[in-house]
């Protein structure tokens, strides 16, 4: 069996609203969260369209008045991705099992390389796509079928783990089995993945 991860709230943390709240504010996070995370611009983050500069002067202008504390939060964003205690003994677990792991993330280049700490699990995995690598994001099925194709997948074969609901149908429309993670312990997580 193949498994293939998301990374984003599953192998690692991303607490992006929580830790701009700590940083600036109740009240300024307000602002800068509707203007950056809850902001459609950020898929062209995911996408690799437009480089992180950009994307960041797009996000100011949506709040110019809060520009400092935009520049603020997303000068130390590589300190928001933290990886889970989880991640690397669940993927030795099914690897010592014979099961292929892989990941499929929306992700931007941006954070790879500012907080390359929390990707060290990837190492143990057998292959990846990101999203910023392919210009292409999930839930589209091109990039499901880009995993697929890489790595001489059959869907059938294969089990995704996503915490976002729309992905997971993404994967099922293409014949993968899929688990919509909503916080299962590892050990939870674990039997879900081996059930046949």
């Amino acid at each position: 069996m193949n498994v293939i991860f998301d990374i984003g709230k599953v192998l690692i943390d991303f607490n992006f609203e929580e830790f701009t709240a700590d940083l600036i504010g109740e009240e300024a996070a307000k602002a800068v969260i509707a203007a950056s995370w809850h902001d459609p611009q950020w898929d062209l983050l995911d996408k690799g369209e437009m480089d992180f500069e950009s994307v960041l002067e797009v996000f100011i202008s949506k709040a110019p008045q809060y520009e400092a504390q935009i520049r603020q939060v997303f000068s130390r964003i590589g300190e928001i991705p933290k990886m889970r205690s989880y991640a690397i003994p669940l993927i030795k677990e099914l690897k010592s099992k014979g099961h292929n792991v892989y990941y499929l993330s929306n992700y931007f280049t941006h954070l790879m390389k500012a907080a390359p700490q929390a990707l060290e699990f990837t190492k143990y995995m057998d292959g990846g796509v990101f999203s910023c690598n392919e210009h292409i994001t999930k839930p589209d099925e091109r990039i499901y079928k880009i995993l697929c194709q890489r790595y001489c997948l059959e869907p059938q074969e294969c089990v995704f783990i996503d915490d976002t609901l729309k992905n997971v149908t993404a994967a099922q429309a293409l014949g993968i089995r899929g688990i919509h993670f909503t916080g299962q312990s590892p050990e939870q997580l674990l039997e879900q993945i081996l059930q046949e």
